[in-house]
């Protein structure tokens, strides 16, 4: 028995790992190019936003830890206990949908950035095969190696970080002022354009009970998504002090064309080294979704994971290949922003409720 248990142990993550967890899950593409649709949206006070949405995701971090409760279930247990075996399964597979669609969004928008800025004549189908089996290896080598992946996806590309504040040389930040001039209505409609660049910390739902002492890790959730609010208000910062709105407009990805300015002696174009280093940044969150959507599907169906990682990784590289033009994959971000919307805004708050009402009734 307690050498069962020994082997249970190994199979845990420990809690400050939950901080890398959720920042490398929030740092995907996104980061890309968020500041140019919040500041069509709320114009130089888009900043605001960035803020507001990161405390928000911190109220639904607080949500997710209480749904799950103190035995450290996961959300395919919860869906049983709440709604019952159908309908707490048909749920569950919206759940495995929702990370099978979260790995494709990556996989695709990444790509499409690596085919405009290095190479036009690549073949989508096999950087996609090649990316969907590197996420493949990972999940098979255990979610120990995927989390232990994420914590070196913050540390290696750190130096894009400091790449990332070099238009500061050229910075007017008298295009901030006056500040909060804006209207409420602004503000939402960027609260809700920041959701696609804050979704991540829904892997918790799937991942909680692989955390050794779940509950401890919670402050280390908080501290991942201040980590990343802070990074998002830091580029929103220096972005709207370099570019005028008229010209972020016209920008896809601001962050990579801001990578332009960096001038090393011993590399021409700094946003190809970029681009190359961010495959360390999304390589761990394609492989984070497909882990979530095939436990998920292992835990409905009670069926080999192994088997329902080839399904999903399957899928994933089939899905993805079906969107081709850049107005596709424009309408599968937006598709996903706001089914992440919904998600975080309307989902996680019922379940939240009827949870704790349920074991009040119950208790």
């Amino acid at each position: 028995m307690q050498e069962k248990k020994g082997n249970i142990e190994a199979l845990l993550v420990e809690p400050f790992l939950v901080f890398y967890l959720v920042h490398s899950m929030q740092a995907g593409v996104g980061v890309l190019g968020f500041t140019r649709y919040i500041a069509d949206a709320a114009g130089y006070q888009g900043w605001i936003a960035v803020i507001i949405s990161g405390l928000c995701i911190h109220l639904f971090i607080w949500m997710i830890y209480k749904i799950l409760g103190p035995k450290q279930h996961d959300i395919i247990t919860v869906h049983k206990q709440t709604f019952g075996r159908i309908f707490g399964g048909l749920l569950s597979l919206f759940i495995v949908a929702y990370f099978t669609l979260a790995a494709i969004v990556v996989l695709r928008t990444y790509i499409e950035i690596v085919q405009i800025w290095i190479f036009p004549d690549i073949p989508i189908w096999a950087i996609c095969f090649i990316l969907t089996l590197l996420a493949y290896y990972m999940v098979t080598q255990g979610f120990r190696v995927v989390v232990g992946i994420s914590f070196f996806s913050l540390i290696i590309p750190f130096f894009l970080l400091l790449a990332a504040l070099a238009p500061l040389e050229f910075a007017n930040f008298h295009r901030l002022l006056p500040l909060f001039d804006t209207t409420i209505k602004e503000q939402i409609e960027a609260t809700k354009t920041m959701t696609l660049s804050y979704l991540g910390p829904e892997i918790l739902l799937l991942a909680f009970p692989f955390i050794k002492n779940g509950v401890k890790s919670q402050k280390w959730a908080y501290f991942g998504n201040l980590y990343t609010l802070l990074i998002y208000l830091m580029i929103t910062i220096v972005h709207y002090s370099f570019y005028s709105l008229g010209h972020i407009g016209t920008i896809i990805w601001p962050l990579i064309s801001s990578w332009k300015i960096v001038q090393l002696p011993f590399i021409e174009r700094f946003e190809y080294l970029g681009i190359a280093a961010w495959l360390i940044i999304i390589t761990p969150n394609i492989a984070l979704c497909i882990w979530a959507a095939s436990r998920g599907l292992k835990e409905v169906f009670n069926w080999p994971h192994r088997q329902m990682l080839r399904l999903i990784a399957l899928a994933v590289l089939f899905i993805a290949l079906i969107f081709q033009s850049r107005q596709d994959i424009d309408q599968l971000n937006t598709f996903m922003s706001n089914l992440g919307l919904y998600f975080l805004y309307l989902y996680i708050p019922i379940l939240f409720l009827i949870t704790t009402i349920k074991r009040k009734l119950f208790k």
